[in-house]
């Protein structure tokens, strides 16, 4: 269907005055939600998590035509959550061509639009905006201005059109006005400076802004919606209580509850389908980078207010990828299948994720994140294997058995080196890597079956990745002389009078 270019062709197709000056942004987005929920599939797709916790809220507070603000940790998609509310915008809108702030060709706000109006009436030209184009978002940071989120005076424009400072064709609009007839977001509410968030007030109750310099106000059609981390309100800025009394509705979002979400989550995220070997991801691999996430936010060295963003298992897992890659290229092989030890080559987008409180910090970033990455070997192992079921390898350990595996080492001479522990390779079975599967994959699930008897201590292992027997050392000479030394010791103090 052809569009209309002109006010007049307008005025004869559906988009009548009477339904566009009647129907709001926000009551554009309470018909198309309202739609939408009578239809079957998620309300929004791509967001994995919220069905029973965030999304209800989220369809209240739109049905309500409230504005709104997402509250929670970092990465709990709340930016992702705000791009997706235009999915409730009309497919195309209709405003008058060249208007910096997309008037209703029906009720103009700007000078320019006004007097475009009452000079070419049904002549006047019509453009068309796409949904995407009526979203517009501003980070928060504390150098924002007013002129940068209202608007100013723009002396080029006076200086080039003639005008005098004070006629409104001078106007230079700022973010907020330009998101007229759309959604405006702001991100990390907190860190815009207290004076500016006060440019808001008005918007939020009255529905218009006032432009320095001028008398006049601007009743914009806009819906406002925030995010904000609960860190920032101590950690680097507030929102002003009486702008916070102003948002309709406070909606706060969290971290995956399920391994299985935050697995969705990944897949939907993480880079896995590039070009090169062929891949094939084991499921211990992707529950284990998981894990890691889940167990670095129980973990007591770790910030709880920071929070363990849902990035980092997205990082880790494209890494480890990245590392499986490698591997395969450096062998000529046509097949990447990543390993445990992947997971501890992939550190560096670990550590860079952890805020660490003061007992981490003693310990470091690496020692906690290996620590971590261990612990979740251990979950992963725990969901295929028993405590007794791996009773003949951990036996050829204890009779001098080791072995090397690295991430470095090849598939071959890593096979040839497992192949001698008794019992282990039939046990990849119950990971899902059989027989007739190939070398890259049976290495990978030998490696994950050691790496989760070393996880529950009942093997050893080196910092250089040797795995031996779990056996504590033997006991030498100088052990028995500290041990004397330290008994004598404290049969001294025992012995000791009191001082009168």
């Amino acid at each position: 269907m052809p569009f209309p270019h002109t006010l007049g062709e307008l005025r004869n197709s559906h988009f009548t005055e009477q339904r566009m000056l009647h129907r709001g942004v926000k009551d554009e987005l309470r018909e198309n939600l309202l739609a939408r929920l009578k239809s079957p599939g998620p309300v929004f797709p791509g967001i994995v998590g919220y069905d029973d916790t965030v999304i209800p809220q989220l369809v209240n507070a739109i049905l309500s035509r409230h504005n709104f603000i997402l509250l929670g940790l970092r990465g709990q998609a709340k930016s992702r959550i705000l791009r997706a509310l235009t999915s409730l915008l009309d497919e195309h809108s209709p405003y008058i061509a060249g208007c910096e702030i997309r008037d209703n060709p029906y009720a103009p706000l700007c000078r320019r639009c006004k007097d475009l109006l009452a000079r070419d009436a049904d002549r006047t030209p019509i453009a068309w905006m796409k949904r995407e184009d009526r979203y517009v978002e501003k980070l928060a940071t504390p150098d924002v201005t007013i002129a940068d989120l209202i608007g100013d005076i723009d002396p080029i424009k006076a200086a080039r059109g003639g005008h005098e400072l004070g006629s409104e064709l001078v106007i230079h609009y700022g973010l907020l006005p330009r998101a007229n007839r759309g959604i405006f977001a702001v991100n990390e509410l907190p860190d815009l400076a207290g004076k500016i968030q006060v440019g808001l007030f008005n918007i939020m109750q009255e529905g218009d802004v006032q432009i320095k310099g001028f008398p006049v106000r601007l009743p914009l059609d806009v819906a406002l919606v925030f995010s904000a981390n609960p860190e920032d309100y101590t950690a680097r800025g507030k929102i002003v209580t009486p702008l916070k009394d102003r948002i309709g509705s406070e909606i706060r979002t969290h971290y995956p509850a399920t391994v299985e979400e935050a697995m969705s989550i990944t897949s939907q995220e993480a880079w896995c389908e590039r070009p090169g070997p062929a891949l094939t991801l084991p499921p211990y691999i992707r529950e284990t980078a998981e894990h890691i996430a889940f167990i670095a936010r129980a973990d007591k060295r770790v910030d709880k207010r920071s929070g363990v963003s849902q990035r980092l298992p997205i990082s880790v897992l494209e890494n480890v990828i990245s590392n499986a890659e490698r591997r395969a290229v450096l062998e000529g092989s046509a097949l990447a299948v990543p390993r445990i030890s992947d997971i501890y080559a992939a550190m560096p987008s670990i550590t860079g994720k952890l805020e660490l409180e003061y007992e981490g910090e003693m310990k470091g970033a690496d020692t906690v994140a290996r620590e971590v990455i261990l612990a979740a070997v251990a979950q992963t192992f725990d969901r295929y294997f028993g405590a007794n079921d791996l009773k003949q390898v951990v036996q050829w350990f204890e009779l001098g058995g080791q072995v090397t595996l690295t991430d470095n080492t090849r598939t071959h001479e890593g096979l040839k080196s497992l192949e001698k522990i008794q019992g282990l390779l039939e046990k990849t079975e119950k990971v899902g890597v059989g027989e007739g599967e190939p070398p890259e994959a049976i290495v990978s699930a030998a490696e994950f079956i050691l790496e989760g008897l070393h996880a529950h201590k009942r093997i050893g292992r080196t910092e250089d990745r040797v795995f031996t027997s779990g056996d504590k050392p033997k006991r030498t000479e100088r052990d028995d002389t500290r041990e004397q030394f330290e008994a004598d010791w404290e049969q001294r103090k025992k012995n000791r009078r009191p001082f009168n």
